[in-house]
């Protein structure tokens, strides 16, 4: 509440605690008026851009890709603060319309590159997002690879997975289709769904980078949305003209994410057991050429 007092909201007078948040402190923050916003804040900075880039994310996705996402109401280096957003109704019909939401914004944003104009963050590390021409070589280099010199993930994954990893590389051509890049949230887990005022799907807590739209897809499919976010992923599938083989694609995708995990947190929540598992085929290979 001191930060926020600071930053001239000297009307605030409690804040709620939110729930589900990893990288920072986060709630709600009450004013006198009865009105509420939403603020984050670090204790330790990981940089001084890093909420600065989030907000930068979010008016991305908006202006971009015609996504619903919290108007940003002050973003600096201790402090970010944010239009409430409502919790999102848990209907096939809400899930329904983020599947509209997110196909619009994989399929009207198309890139001929991959990256972005500047690193982000995931989390408390760095994403690099350096423009590369190749999709196979950009998601190889910046989004596995580069996890395998963080501390935990050394720890976590023994030569044999490290090498595995290195041979899941070389084969993506062979594993993933060639697609192009679009705007991507980059970090679309079921808790960073929300919903506006008039019940729209709104999204929270981006790390945007123009990548594959499958990256997006497997953060949600595999991070045990709800039950009646079933309907999202067929529609979506639908509405992209995905093939029927996107389902068995989504492990491959997702060790980006539990490569993210393992580096940052303690416990991991079965991340390294998951990773290690998604890796096995790929060890056997290596071991057998």
């Amino acid at each position: 509440m001191s930060r926020l007092q600071q930053a001239g909201m000297t009307d605030v007078v409690r804040v709620e605690a939110a729930t589900g948040g990893l990288a920072a402190l986060a709630g709600t923050a009450w004013r006198a008026d009865g009105t509420s916003v939403f603020a984050k804040s670090f204790l330790d900075p990981p940089a001084p851009d890093a909420f600065v880039l989030e907000a930068a994310g979010l008016e991305a996705l908006a202006e971009l890709g015609g996504v619903a996402t919290p108007e940003v109401l002050l973003a600096d280096e201790h402090l970010l603060v944010l239009a409430a957003l409502a919790p999102r109704p848990a209907t096939e019909a809400f899930w329904a319309q983020l599947a509209h939401a997110l196909a619009r914004l994989h399929t009207s944003t198309v890139h001929p590159r991959f990256g972005w104009h500047q690193d982000g963050w995931l989390g408390r590390r760095r994403q690099v997002n350096t423009w590369t021409d190749d999709g196979f070589a950009f998601f190889a280099q910046h989004r596995l690879l580069r996890w395998l010199e963080e501390p935990r993930v050394h720890a976590a994954l023994g030569p044999a997975d490290r090498a595995a990893l290195e041979h899941l590389c070389s084969r993506l051509p062979e594993i993933l289709p060639d697609a192009p890049a679009c705007l991507t949230h980059g970090d679309l887990w079921a808790q960073n769904v929300m919903a506006t005022a008039g019940g729209r799907p709104a999204l929270i807590d981006p790390a945007v980078s123009y990548t594959w739209a499958e990256v997006d897809l497997a953060h949600l499919w595999t991070t045990a949305p709800p039950p009646e976010a079933g309907a999202c992923f067929g529609l979506y599938a639908e509405l992209t003209g995905l093939d029927d083989g996107w389902r068995e694609r989504m492990p491959v995708l997702q060790l980006r994410q539990h490569l993210a995990v393992i580096a940052q947190f303690e416990p991991d929540w079965g991340a390294a057991d998951t990773a290690r598992a998604t890796l096995a085929p790929f060890r056997r290979s290596t071991r057998s050429t």
